[in-house]
């Protein structure tokens, strides 16, 4: 690979984040969600292909843990999912205009830096490519090489969008942790078995779930 990535993840408001998982967690909800994210943000620092992380958030309720972590923060122009990916898109070209980009999920917390490492190298091929999550219905992960126009269309099935709009699909063996996003408490399961990220871990333990193996 010729260049690094700066990869862009959006976090929503505390208050709307992870909903369908509101009954499993009662209180702990707002925490789990901040610990997701500081997982996947985590992993995804520790991937040697990976030169920043530009967090666009809603909430500086999250924002401050995550940039403490080492995020780049820039604010949520709260007119959905894909534009605040192009508001961090565009902060990346200005910090680094010979990076590739990339959107993250930010529910990802069994997310392993070698498996997001895998997924980078295989990209770097391509003008535009994705990664679809284990449903094979959402996305988790969509880049282009640099220069590259950046068109996401997460939302609904967008594993259909992104194909329509003629990325590649990456499903290189070995990303499992990278496709494993979490909405659900069957997701959470399916995560912890994979083996939780320390700060998803110890939300996992308050609500007295196994956390599996370690990341």
């Amino acid at each position: 690979m010729s260049f690094r990535w700066s990869l862009v993840i959006p976090v929503k408001t505390l208050v709307a984040a992870k909903t369908r998982l509101a009954a499993a967690t009662g209180p702990h909800r707002t925490a789990l969600a901040v610990a997701v994210a500081s997982d996947t943000l985590s992993a995804a620092l520790a991937c040697p292909a990976v030169a920043r992380v530009i967090v666009v958030h809603a909430d500086p309720a999250a924002a401050g843990p995550l940039a403490a972590l080492g995020a780049v923060v820039v604010p949520d122009p709260d007119r959905g999912l894909n534009t605040a990916l192009h508001a961090g898109a565009a902060h990346a070209v200005r910090l680094a205009p010979h990076d590739g980009i990339g959107a993250l999920q930010a529910d990802l917390p069994a997310l392993r830096a070698a498996e997001l490492g895998r997924v980078l190298e295989a990209a770097a091929d391509f003008d535009q490519s994705f990664v679809p999550d284990a449903l094979e219905v959402g996305t988790t992960f969509y880049g282009v090489r640099p220069g590259a126009p950046f068109e996401p269309r997460f939302g609904g099935e967008s594993r259909a969008k992104h194909l329509g709009g003629g990325a590649k699909e990456l499903t290189p063996d070995g990303i499992d942790s990278v496709r494993r996003d979490v909405d659900t408490p069957d997701d959470l399961r399916a995560a912890i078995r994979l083996g939780l990220g320390p700060h998803t871990a110890a939300v996992a333990a308050l609500l007295g779930l196994a956390t599996g193996p370690g990341r």
